[in-house]
Order: C-alpha cells, then sequence, then structure tokens
C-alpha cells in the first residue's frame, strides 16, 4: 500500500522516473488495452489515472482496445459461441452487428469516460471515422487447410492517420475501436493487436504497448523470455511455443519492431499501474521486443 512506503522511498521511486518521463516528453506511445484491465473495476481505474498521468507529463498516449469477453457475454445472451480459427474471431453478419456495437459503443465509450472523469481529454473513435483504417477481407489458413474463409474479418490494406495526428496535436487521447471500412462502405472486424502494431508504425511511435493476460512471452517451460528479437521470435513460432491466439500478437509486434518502433512491449495487464512499471522503472516488465 501507498501509505506504507517511507518518505525516501517514495523519493526514490520519483528520481528513478524522472530520466524517463524527460526522455519520453514528447513522444507517442501506441497501447493495446485487453485483456482483464478491460474487465475488473479497479484495474479499470488504474488504467485511466495512469493513462491521464503519462499525458500530464509530456506523453502522448493513443489507445487502441480490444473487448473479446464483452463480445463473448453478448453473444451468449443471443445463443451463440464465439469461434475462433488461428487468433481470429470468425465473424458472420450477426456478430459483426455485436462486435460494432459492443466495440464501437458500449466498451469505446466506457474507456473514453474513464479518462474524461479522471482528468483527461479522450475521444472515442472507430476505423470508420473518417475512413482512416481502410481494410480488406482476410482468409487464414491452417496446416489443415488454405484460405479458410472466416465471414467479415479484415486485414489492413490502408492507415490515414491525419485525424489521430489533429487530436493529439490539440491535447487530445484518443480512443480507437478495432473496426475498419471496406470499399462499400461495410464494416470489418480487425485484430486489435494488429491495429495497434500498424498505428505505431504510422505515428512513427516511441513503443508500442501490448496489454494482455499473461506475463509475456513464455518458453516451453513456462519461463518467461524478457528480451526478443525477430529471429528469436521466428525459432518459437516454428517449434510451436507461440501458437493460436499470440500469433496475432507476435504479428504485430515483429511488423512493428522491423518498421521504426523503438521498442514493443508485451505486459500483464492484470498488474497494478503495469504501464508505469514497464515506461518508468529500470527492470521494467514482462517481455521487450526489439528489431534487429
Amino acid at each position: 500500500m501507498t501509505q506504507d512506503i517511507q518518505p525516501h522511498q517514495k523519493a526514490s521511486i520519483l528520481s528513478e522516473a524522472l530520466p524517463y518521463i524527460r526522455r519520453f516528453a514528447g513522444k507517442t506511445l501506441v497501447i493495446k488495452y485487453g485483456g482483464n484491465a478491460m474487465t475488473e473495476p479497479h484495474l479499470k481505474e488504474g488504467f485511466a489515472r495512469d493513462i491521464v498521468l503519462l499525458k500530464l507529463v509530456g506523453i502522448n498516449p493513443v489507445i487502441v482496445h480490444g473487448g473479446g469477453p464483452q463480445i463473448n457475454k453478448m453473444l451468449e445472451k443471443i445463443g451463440k459461441v464465439g469461434e475462433f480459427v488461428q487468433g481470429m474471431r470468425v465473424t458472420d453478419n450477426e456478430t459483426m452487428n455485436i462486435v460494432e456495437m459492443v466495440l464501437g459503443g458500449h466498451v469505446n465509450k466506457e474507456i473514453v469516460s474513464l479518462l474524461n472523469v479522471h482528468g483527461g481529454k479522450a475521444v472515442g473513435v472507430t476505423g470508420r471515422d473518417n475512413h482512416f483504417i481502410r481494410a480488406k477481407k482476410l482468409t487464414v489458413s491452417t496446416p489443415e487447410q488454405q484460405n479458410i474463409d472466416i465471414g467479415q474479418v479484415g486485414e489492413i490494406d490502408s492507415m490515414d492517420c491525419t485525424l489521430i495526428k489533429q487530436m493529439v496535436a490539440v491535447g487530445y487521447i484518443p480512443v480507437i475501436a478495432p473496426i475498419g471500412v471496406g470499399e462499400q462502405g461495410e464494416a470489418f472486424n480487425i485484430n486489435a493487436d494488429l491495429v495497434a502494431g500498424r498505428l505505431a508504425q504510422e505515428l512513427n511511435a516511441e513503443k508500442l504497448v501490448l496489454m494482455t493476460n499473461i506475463t509475456g512471452v513464455m518458453d516451453k517451460q513456462g519461463n518467461l523470455l524478457t528480451n526478443l528479437t525477430p529471429k528469436k521470435i521466428n525459432d518459437l513460432v516454428e517449434d510451436g511455443t507461440l501458437s493460436g491466439g499470440m500469433l496475432p500478437k507476435i504479428s504485430s509486434a515483429l511488423a512493428a519492431a522491423k518498421n521504426g518502433v523503438k521498442a514493443v512491449h508485451i505486459i500483464d495487464g492484470r498488474v497494478p499501474n503495469v504501464l508505469l512499471l514497464e515506461i518508468f522503472t529500470d527492470k521494467g516488465i514482462g517481455t521487450m521486443i526489439l528489431g534487429e
């Protein structure tokens, strides 16, 4: 508890944070917000406070959020079960309507409201706003089958970040729901990790931070791998250590690390103040991925 920390310890913590505040002032951090951090009340409150703190010390956070548990809960209410192929949600038309309602409506607005309550100036958008995320249909492949049609699931065709840059420039915190728009104006469900990764590249972000429900990338023995390179990640995918839902996350991290984002972090959103621990401490937390 904070009250148990002695004054000299508080001073030491602030002193350790100061070089990082200076280093990242004026820089953009793209944060993928997901997992338990989005569903447990005390973690949601803590996340909002931490994001507002980042903004107040001169850092520009841009948030991309998921909402898998909330979507699953809504699907259950209408008697549907979520289905996934290679970490991607199978999305028929009915499911797409629910995805758009949950992500673009309920979840996005809840995050925006929390940030504003805690002193931020947050604005929520989806990729359909100003058509800033252009998407095309995605098919996936498994060892057993190639080019599987999983419905209204998209991959990013192009991204025009003019709107997001303008929002940041005037002091807003953008909160982005990962929904893209096709050539005919149709909606596409896009994996939030992939949107965050591409956004980090387009904004020339200093860091991409992926908040999830795991400690970080683990080896087959369950040991945390704190520092990874693209070559090491390729080895982990080939030997089956990384699979399923981790594949979009790792794909996003790799692309960002190879395309100008200085560091990518996969961290445990279940840990209180995990963002501050990663950004403002010498030791950091979770897994860091650097481009070679």
